[in-house]
């Protein structure tokens, strides 16, 4: 897996998993498409199932899966979270991954309550999102003011109008950890991922001797750090599923 502060975070809690269960690690990919999270997971020996409504993406998730050599690690489900009751692992998922999905569904605390419950108990749920922030600053850098000032009035950090935008709504770092908390989930970091990574241009780290191990180490100094992790491209949750959680 990448070396950044999700990375370091997840194999942090996969290996807490693999003592808890006393063996391979159960992992859980709502939405997980083409297999971007899942096939580096199943490479480092973890069991993974994705769930995503695409058949395409989970076709292309299931010849990179075998080209990988671990295809027997990866199962491929079509659904949404309304099918995670039946496609979660017997017993719950040690690590429940939504990366990319409270964006585009239809009700946010629905899909988070599901998302806990198709976890084990103590188990762990982790969300990443969009930061309404870095998209407001993204654009006003790229001259789109007009775009930047409309994304930050909209309370959920769209654009209106025939934009062909499919993002329903977009978080700051108080919203998403209001919502995993509203979920029952117990917040254990909230952080950010391409803080500063996705600002520099790549010619400039590559005309700057020892430039990209510094920014790496930027970065993973800045994801926990506000205001920095405030305007980061994307906003990583983990939440604890408590011993005694139900659904709410």
């Amino acid at each position: 897996m990448k070396s950044d502060a999700v990375h370091r975070v997840l194999e942090n809690e996969l290996a807490e998993a693999r003592r808890r269960r006393g063996g391979v690690p159960e992992v859980l990919d709502v939405g997980g498409g083409s297999g971007v999270w899942a096939v580096p997971l199943a490479s480092s020996g973890c069991s993974v199932t994705v769930v995503d409504p695409s058949p395409n993406a989970l076709a292309t998730l299931r010849r990179r899966a075998a080209d990988a050599g671990v295809g027997d690690r990866v199962l491929a489900v079509q659904g949404d979270t309304d099918a995670l009751q039946s496609a979660a692992p017997s017993g719950g998922a040690d690590l429940v991954l939504g990366h990319g999905l409270l964006e585009y569904v239809d009700d946010v605390a629905v899909s988070l309550r599901a998302l806990g419950t198709a976890a084990v108990p103590g188990g762990a749920v982790s969300v990443l999102v969009a930061n309404r922030y870095a998209a407001v600053l993204g654009r006003a850098l790229t001259g789109r003011v007009s775009e930047a000032l409309r994304l930050f009035n909209d309370p959920d950090g769209r654009m209106d109008g025939p934009t062909g935008e499919t993002v329903r709504r977009r978080f700051d770092t108080e919203l998403l950890r209001r919502v995993l908390d509203q979920s029952g989930l117990t917040v254990e970091t909230v952080q950010g991922q391409g803080v500063v990574s996705d600002l520099v241009p790549g010619s400039v780290l590559e005309s700057t001797p020892g430039a990209w191990d510094a920014l790496e180490g930027l970065e993973m100094a800045a994801a926990a750090h506000p205001p920095l992790r405030d305007i980061a491209t994307r906003l990583h949750g983990l939440a604890r599923v408590p011993h005694n959680h139900t659904v709410q």
